[in-house]
């Protein structure tokens, strides 16, 4: 089966949909598929048979800035690419958002299917389900990666939705080195943005006393300026910018714990498989798309969203080698298998299959 993948965001940004999309063709490919990513790409792309359709403009989308391709020459190459692919079957993750999602809607001639990623309701989005209501129709099927991902997009858009959840790629945790440290280490990696807390935690770790401790910051955004400049006096936060898939996944799995602390707006918490995966203990804040991941004391330690002092004490909790803190970690790990990027992929080649038969 020839499929195309097609990513609305640049894969140049990290972000939770580009990572799924890149698991998903590496994925398929190896079952013997023939695969191409349709994305904006604002530099080269490590991820195989990427068909660029050029540089990506930022847009405000949901807490965040999202680094779509709007211009008309990407929106050309959109089209084209869609038409002439010679693809059995275009799979649009996030259908309605601006740009070569809805382009690949309008023109494709062969089945489309959809996968909803998106949590939460805004005016915006509510306006683009009026005006491209008539587009969605030509979707044979849609996917969502969660509940509350399912019921945002049904308020909008209406239809029916099967909930397939994310994946995570267990082999590459499996296969990659772990990194060097010297201390415990608390991981974050994400965009420093407000939605994603990380001023929370600099903050809650920044009162925890002991010197021996190091907290690794990964990622870059609008807030990593300020951030810096709060924690300047902290020596043990150690900020590493962007790093690669490889290098995220090898510190995760030296990290003794991976902090997710989000304040919204999250409809899947893949960081908190990744984490689970790398064998860490997973620390996040309680919000509807990570509940449906872990359960508090189970799978990870949950604390409400922007209390600094709870996450404090999670932090203090979970660093500690104790008996409860190994259980989490073994079932983050059982958790994790439940999520394998092989068997979502199967989940859509089998339902992708039925279009075709």
């Amino acid at each position: 089966m020839k499929i195309a993948e097609l990513c609305p965001y640049s894969l140049s940004v990290p972000g939770g949909v580009q990572g799924q999309v890149i698991a998903l063709a590496r994925s398929m490919r190896r079952m013997g598929h023939d695969l191409d990513i349709i994305a904006p790409s604002d530099s080269l792309s490590g991820a195989e048979s990427v068909r660029s359709i050029g540089r990506s403009i930022r847009v405000p989308a949901n807490g965040s800035r999202a680094p779509v391709g709007i211009s008309p020459l990407a929106l050309a190459r959109t089209a084209m690419m869609v038409r002439d692919g010679g693809y059995d079957v275009i799979h649009i993750h996030e259908p309605f958002a601006p740009g070569p999602s809805l382009v690949a809607l309008a023109v494709a001639g062969v089945p489309v299917v959809g996968t909803f990623h998106r949590q939460g309701v805004t005016l915006p989005y509510r306006g683009l389900g009026w005006m491209f209501s008539g587009l969605g129709k030509r979707l044979s099927m849609r996917f969502a990666v969660s509940v509350d991902a399912m019921l945002t997009a049904k308020s909008v858009f209406g239809g029916e939705y099967q909930v397939v959840g994310n994946g995570v790629d267990l082999d590459a945790f499996e296969n990659t080195p772990t990194w060097s440290r010297d201390n415990p280490t608390v991981f974050f990696i994400g965009r420093h943005e407000h939605r994603k807390g990380l001023e929370v935690l600099i903050r809650a770790f920044m009162e925890i006393s002991d010197s021996d401790l190091t907290c690794w910051i990964a990622g870059d955004g609008p807030q990593t300026p300020y951030l810096q400049s709060l924690s300047s006096r902290d020596k043990r936060i150690v900020w590493l910018g962007r790093v690669t898939e490889a290098e995220g996944i090898a510190r995760m799995k030296a990290a003794d714990v991976v902090c997710a602390p989000s304040l919204y707006g999250e409809s899947f918490g893949v960081v908190l498989l990744e984490g689970m995966a790398a064998g860490s203990l997973v620390v996040a804040t309680d919000i509807a798309g990570y509940r449906g991941v872990a359960r508090d004391n189970v799978e990870a330690i949950l604390v409400p969203p922007n209390d600094i002092a709870l996450l404090r004490n999670a932090l203090v909790r979970a660093l500690a080698s104790d008996d409860l803190a190994d259980a989490i970690r073994r079932n983050g790990r059982k958790r994790a298998l439940e999520f394998s990027i092989e068997n979502l992929a199967k989940t859509y080649l089998d339902s992708f299959a039925t279009l075709n038969a």
